[in-house]
């Protein structure tokens, strides 16, 4: 198969090569000009583009084609219609018009819409996005496109992305010809989104409805071993894993994904991907496919991919680091400090406006990662704290330090690394460590954001990010601007300093896990919100407003519909996972739990009836354990189910939310405490469900 991956990359993708195959010169060059420079594509273009596809995409087998998009469910949609089109005397020719290309009309009030759409209002647009390549799945033509009201509203996540892609294309390309870079005519940002997700037996998995209706275990006492030995991080893959990723990089690359990294991570079956990177919104398309394709493969090797942030207690759970940077489209990455980065102005000037865009922005970083499952992550000393900071490392901070106050700096020296093994060829130490707990790490040549988790869009995160710096990038341009050319790159160290000054405060390269560190935080002043319920007001602060509608990247009324979405998908998650938990109770644990109570009970009347004189205090000690237990997870389970009633009757989404967190929430911990005490009492052949020993250590 290695000789053929050239071959088999991209080979269900209408790309560049493709399109240059099947294409008329002037309508390929019409359709580049649109995706590099985001200009109007004409109706005679799209007619073209849309024959050339259909063409392609019957050669590959395909009947029908598909608007896939992203709505605000966090997953992707799609409607099929067919390529045929009936011409008389029961005969049909296949076609497929630039018009169908160009828009589709799913029904806009059966999505979620925060009060944008009313359930009679169906009408709603999908619209191509030209950037992102059309491919086959299914013997069917997917055609990557964004999603509005039909009274222009962004229902979907791609509409925001493409829109920040923009705004920070706009200012980054205009700072770069004031400090002379003419030559420069667009900015770009490329994203690698790391995908952490677990493995498990199908069958097991169908056995559990936690996991089938929440993605998680709401209950499970722990296994004899967990990740205690540390031996499951880049272990030896088992064959049945290794047969799984084999297949899953084949069927990714088929559809142009780059995966390239596969390894096992921390926790007993869970593993890692993570592509090359892509220009945003293609990564973004990609990642959402790719967590698709993990699903629909998996079920092909009897196993189950989960993606939850956090399927399993006790052990890791599973984030998505998103790798963001900036690069022109000369090739140039605007975050690779280069040999002499104290040196370096352009380096430095957007280096500083990212650091000013975290600290000003910090509150919107928190909101682009919240979600019901995430809140498991977050601050549990297994994902970086909910406190956004930023790590650059020693070396970046010194150079910071002196252009602060305006000394040389001196490059430190390669250091060749010693291994103590001469047979070792020697390489090169790095100039900085490598920071784990930090929410949002310098990493060479790009930033890593640590804090999504593993089931979300990463389209979210991203577009705040590059609100965010494209608003440093405009304030810096407004300072610059009014500078003589000639005065200029002094100009712009002066104002590299006074933005370090005013916002090294969100500066930390140290453990964010300590208490020390919380504390720490909030003397400097900076968010620590904990929850998503803490953290959905600050969406619709007015500085937050102000910054989203003045890049045009939300409408005040899209800001709040993304609000009540979000405040009503956490409560609906805790909601459904709040009702399965009590019917796990009620119809699958508690009949066990008495079951083997019964049955020790009896167990001892037998004993005395065989012989009087025996000692029953063992199965006496255990009867009175069980029974308490039972009592307690009872009326436990009869409270849950009170509040849940409860929380259905809550009107505001704000409150709502809370009641779920700091009532519902807390009454499934509670309740999970003595669950899981008794299920480590009962055998295992009474339990109607697989534990968490067969579920983790079965693959």
């Amino acid at each position: 198969m290695s000789q053929n991956i050239p071959e088999l990359y991209g080979s269900l993708v209408f790309n560049d090569k493709v399109m240059k195959n099947k294409l008329p010169k002037d309508v390929y060059k019409a359709l580049r000009k649109t995706m590099q420079n985001g200009t109007h594509l004409e109706l005679d273009i799209a007619n073209s583009v849309a024959t050339a596809m259909k063409e392609w995409a019957v050669e590959h087998g395909a009947t029908h084609f598909t608007h896939w998009f992203q709505p605000m469910t966090g997953i992707t949609a799609e409607k099929h219609d067919s390529f045929i089109s009936p011409v008389g005397n029961g005969e049909v020719i296949m076609n497929f018009s630039g018009k169908e290309l160009v828009k589709g009309e799913p029904d806009a009030s059966s999505f979620p819409s925060g009060g944008l759409r009313a359930t009679f209002e169906a009408r709603g647009y999908t619209a191509w996005d030209p950037s992102s390549p059309a491919f086959l799945k299914d013997k069917t033509l997917y055609i990557p496109t964004a999603f509005c009201s039909y009274t222009g509203e962004a229902l979907d996540k791609k509409t925001p992305l493409l829109r920040s892609m923009e705004a920070l294309s706009k200012e980054a390309t205009k700072l770069l010809h004031l400090m002379g870079h003419e030559d420069v005519h667009g900015v770009t940002t490329t994203v690698g989104p790391e995908q952490e997700y677990f493995l498990i037996d199908k069958a097991l998995y169908r056995a559990r409805k936690d996991l089938v209706f929440c993605g998680r275990t709401l209950f499970g006492a722990a296994a004899p071993k967990g990740q205690e030995m540390e031996d499951h991080y880049f272990g030896v893959l088992k064959p049945r894993v290794s047969a799984y990723m084999h297949d899953l990089d084949e069927e990714l690359w088929k559809l142009g994904v780059p995966a390239k990294t596969k390894h096992n991570e921390v926790a007993p079956s869970q593993h890692e991907l993570a592509p090359v990177f892509d220009t945003a919104n293609v990564a973004v398309d990609h990642n959402q496919l790719t967590m698709e394709i993990m699903k629909k493969v998996a079920d092909k090797h009897g196993l189950a991919c989960l993606i939850h942030e956090k399927p399993f207690e006790g052990i890791n759970g599973s984030g998505k680091h998103n790798n963001w940077s900036i690069s022109t489209d000369t090739g140039v990455n605007l975050l690779d400090p280069g040999k002499q980065p104290s040196e370096n102005i352009d380096f430095l000037l957007f280096l500083a406006a990212v650091i000013k865009a975290v600290d000003d922005y910090a509150d919107m970083m928190r909101v682009s990662v919240a979600s019901a499952g995430n809140d498991h992550r977050l601050g549990a000393n297994e994902a970086p704290p909910a406190i956004v900071s930023i790590f650059l490392g020693d070396e970046l901070t010194n150079v910071l330090k002196a252009v602060e106050k305006g000394v040389s700096f001196h490059e430190p020296e390669a250091i060749q690394m010693e291994t103590g093994a001469h047979v070792i060829p020697h390489f090169m130490k790095d100039n900085t460590d490598r920071n784990r707990t930090s929410p949002f790490a310098f990493t060479g040549n790009k930033f890593e954001f640590r804090m999504p988790g593993s089931a979300l869009s990463v389209a979210g995160p991203n577009v705040v990010l590059n609100t965010a710096v494209s608003e440093s990038l405009q304030q810096f341009n407004e300072v610059l601007e009014g500078v003589p050319a000639a005065e200029r790159r002094e100009a712009a160290f002066g104002l590299v300093r006074e933005t370090i000054k005013a916002h090294k405060r969100i500066i930390f390269n140290g453990n964010g896990y300590t208490d020390e560190w919380v504390e720490e935080a909030t003397k400097r002043g900076l968010y620590n919100l904990k929850s998503l319920p803490d953290a959905l007001p600050q969406f619709i602060a007015e500085k937050n407003i102000t910054l989203f509608t003045k890049h045009h990247i939300f409408t005040k009324e899209e800001i709040f519909s993304r609000y009540d979405i979000l405040l009503e998908n956490y409560s609906k998650a805790i909601h459904v996972e709040a009702k399965t938990m009590i019917e796990m109770m009620e119809k699958d644990f508690l009949p066990a739990l008495i079951s083997y109570t019964k049955d020790v009970a009896a167990a001892a009347c037998q004993k005395k009836a065989l012989l009087p004189s025996v000692s029953t205090s063992t199965e006496s000690a255990l009867v009175e354990k069980l029974t308490k237990l039972s009592d307690t997870i009872y009326q436990m389970t009869e409270t849950l189910k009170a509040n849940t009633a409860t929380a259905e009757s809550t009107a505001d989404v704000l409150d709502t939310a809370k009641y779920y967190h700091t009532e519902i929430l807390e009454k499934m911990n509670e309740l999970r405490t003595f669950v899981d005490a008794a299920e480590a009492l009962i055998p295992d052949s009474y339990l109607p469900y697989p534990t968490y020993d067969k579920l983790l250590f079965s693959v």
